[in-house]
């Protein structure tokens, strides 16, 4: 038996996730206690209790599956997303929510997993060649019809997390350097753009370089060096076609102080409880920002806050170790599988976890724009809580079955 769990039980994963677990409950707790919010730590623990027990479901399910499901349950989330469009519940200005008594589910979690499941399935084909302009309009559309229902919800932030993911399963699948910068070199002069010309002046000559160094047919390399250029252009008139909130989220992460009071409230006391920390914090239960709630809701996008407050530079830089050291552990196992698709799968998940950790942490610091990004296994919520515990359990089958074909 011992030998058994030895050989099927990846410890690593395990222990990071309920270590996690056991620091997000602290920090719920501690963002709550104090402001007449402790119903959403209760609602955490029973979460956390449920998404645990799910893990260690489809930890044991047989991988072949795993396998055979990914497209029936992609089908079905992508149902799930249009009812939700009819039927859902609008929540922070977006209609991404069913109601469910006093709860609410997100769908577009979920719809991650089944997603990265169908990517996997579709991209292990032998058949499939990315260089084959119909196999990557399938590829595209297997991604572009969950980003574009959750767009219509709207919600930015959870599509931007699609498009991550998207980004490190074509590498990871073989897609060529000219199709990696098709996709990343107009994102990377729109983003650019938004600091200046300078900046965007740099993405046109080291897109220009890059062109170079790959050599790929001229005619297309003009036509990606075109679109780099048009689509750095055409930020002002898509910025002018934002929601107003949208407009102020970018607005306030190129200038905080410019709305102090306002949109960007929260990246200054987010911040300040940050900074205050110092070394080894204020102590649990004892910091300022955290205590006296001046950052609204910090138990949600903003969790990375409170330990980072309460236990200074030790406590943020132990939440930062755990993902990481989960992250590398996925990409460990996507390396070590015989399958390919299990491979897919598990760097699927990792640009996943991994795009949700960069964005959070640096909306936090403020170096990232406000885009209501969750933490992944820290920040409170049910729908993302138990997306990641399906995620990890996820990784761990994947672990078990790690000889298979």
């Amino acid at each position: 038996m011992e030998s058994f769990f030895k050989e099927h039980v990846d410890y690593t994963i395990l222990i990071t996730v309920v270590l996690l677990l056991v620091i997000s409950l602290a920090s719920v707790y501690s963002a709550t206690y104090d402001v007449g919010a402790g119903l959403y730590f209760h609602r955490q623990l029973i979460w956390s209790g449920i998404g645990i027990l799910l893990m260690l479901i489809i930890m044991f399910i047989p991988f072949r599956t795993l396998q055979l499901i990914s497209y029936p349950v992609y089908g079905a989330s992508i149902l799930i997303l249009l009812v939700v469009l009819v039927a859902g519940k609008v929540v922070a200005g977006s209609k991404s929510w069913f109601g469910i008594g006093g709860l609410g589910l997100q769908p577009s979690e979920l719809v991650k997993v089944t997603t990265t499941l169908a990517l996997a399935s579709y991209l292990s084909q032998r058949q499939v060649n990315l260089r084959r302009l119909h196999h990557l309009a399938i590829t595209l559309g297997i991604v572009f019809v969950p980003v574009a229902l959750i767009l219509a919800q709207p919600d930015m932030g959870t599509a931007i997390i699609y498009v991550g993911m998207f980004f490190v399963v074509l590498y990871w699948a073989g897609a060529s350097n000219i199709l990696l910068l098709t996709f990343l070199a107009p994102a990377a002069a729109a983003i650019a753009t938004l600091f200046g010309t300078t900046a965007f002046v740099a993405v046109i000559i080291l897109t220009s370089i890059l062109l170079y160094l790959i050599k790929e047919n001229r005619l297309f390399s003009a036509a990606v060096f075109s679109v780099t250029v048009l689509m750095g252009m055409s930020v002002q008139f898509i910025f002018g076609k934002l929601a107003p909130h949208q407009q102020k989220r970018i607005i306030t992460f190129l200038n905080p102080d410019a709305d102090p009071l306002g949109a960007g409230y929260n990246v200054i006391q987010s911040k300040i409880a940050i900074g205050s920390g110092g070394m080894f914090g204020k102590g649990y239960l004892h910091g300022s920002q955290t205590q006296l709630n001046f950052l609204p809701a910090q138990w949600t996008d903003f969790i990375y806050c409170v330990p980072s407050e309460e236990f200074g530079f030790f406590g943020a830089f132990t939440i930062l170790l755990l993902l990481s050291l989960l992250l590398y552990r996925g990409i460990q196992i996507a390396s070590m599988v015989k399958n390919r698709y299990a491979s897919i799968v598990a760097i699927g998940l990792v640009g996943t976890l991994g795009t949700h950790t960069v964005i959070n942490i640096g909306m936090a610091m403020g170096i990232m724009p406000v885009i209501g990004v969750p933490l992944p296994f820290m920040s409170y919520g049910g729908s993302n809580l138990l997306t990641n515990m399906i995620m990890a359990g996820v990784l761990l089958n994947l672990y078990a079955n790690r000889k298979e074909y």
